[in-house]
């Protein structure tokens, strides 16, 4: 793309506006916040490496801004997963720009302002709702770190002081019952399974049905990633969602989509694929301590328009975080 709209002018210089570090006034223990910080800054550090060590080697011995450097920072944007169509769309707004930027440090802080615009839009809090129990769906495919996923979900609730009920109906993997049943017990949450090759859809209204009887809190049900080719996926997926609002008509209250930020575009068609089936409320991104690239983060919160409710970084049980758009950015550069 020729970027013409750049024009080089003298204005009095405007400080750039810093990317917040945090939010005033909530309360927020400092000590406890800059703590987190520097985590999320060590195991994003694969990631920082290949998003801002590449602007670094753009911007390094530049002092003049031309269209020459605009278009290896277009690139750098879509080689670091953020992909054409969001690139294009921050570089059309940085051209808004134009005559506010006179230096390179002033075109990054441009940057990052857009790019936590992107993902401040995406981010809502999870509503809440009055009846219990409260229901999530997970979906993913396998290998993305679903069960895992689920069951450091289920660890946080507990931790919270909430009763948390797991429902197996990925009853196609018997390796996926085995690993619940394991996150069960060392999370201290109870399990409803069925076991291998019985009806997922079944499996998920016993759940909902005992979780009601017992008075629990949450409801994590494990869905399938992967099915024979007799069966189709989706439609196995409809099939468990009617059985759960069949027994508690409002639910499920979310649909959360697992995804794995080291496959890069191909995350953000299987979003596209579930959210057009099933109807995603929520996305929870793992590995992003691997080798993924950061911008896939940005990639999809531009795309899809659905909140990224959590990050996984690690594989502890604290290594699932929700997701600050602020901490993130921050950490990214």
């Amino acid at each position: 793309m020729a970027f013409g709209w750049f024009r080089k002018e003298n204005p009095e210089k405007e400080k750039g506006c810093p990317v917040r570090s945090g939010k005033e006034g909530d309360g927020t223990d400092p000590e406890k916040t800059t703590g987190f910080f520097q985590r999320l800054q060590d195991r994003l550090s694969r990631t920082r490496k290949t998003f801002t060590n590449g602007l670094d080697s753009i911007f390094t011995g530049k002092r003049e801004i031309n269209n020459d450097l605009l278009e290896e920072l277009e690139e750098h944007l879509i080689t670091s997963d953020i992909g054409v169509q969001t690139s294009m769309e921050l570089m059309r707004r940085i051209s808004k720009k134009a005559s506010k930027i006179s230096g390179i440090e002033q075109l990054k802080e441009a940057l990052k302002e857009e790019i936590l615009s992107i993902l401040d839009a995406s981010s809502s809090p999870v509503e809440e709702h009055g009846t219990k129990p409260h229901v999530i769906m997970v979906l993913g495919v396998n290998g993305v770190g679903k069960t895992t996923t689920i069951g450091k979900l289920a660890a946080r609730s507990v931790l919270e002081g909430k009763k948390v009920l797991i429902a197996a109906a990925d009853t196609f993997r018997a390796a996926a019952i085995d690993q619940l049943r394991i996150w069960a017990d060392r999370a201290g949450a109870e399990i409803v399974t069925h076991g291998e090759r019985t009806d997922p859809a079944a499996v998920a209204y016993d759940g909902i049905e005992a979780a009601i009887a017992r008075g629990t809190d949450i409801v994590l049900v494990d869905t399938a990633g992967r099915l024979h080719t007799k069966v189709n996926l989706m439609e196995e997926l409809k099939k468990i969602k009617r059985a759960i609002s069949k027994k508690l008509p409002d639910a499920p209250h979310e649909i959360l989509l697992v995804l794995d930020a080291t496959t890069g575009q191909n995350a953000l068609s299987q979003a596209k694929l579930f959210h057009e089936a099933i109807g995603v409320t929520g996305i929870a991104l793992t590995k992003l301590d691997g080798t993924a690239k950061g911008g896939i983060v940005i990639s999809i919160c531009s795309h899809m328009k659905i909140p990224l409710r959590y990050i996984g970084i690690g594989e502890k049980i604290e290594d699932l975080q929700d997701f600050d758009p602020t901490q993130f950015v921050n950490a990214l550069f």
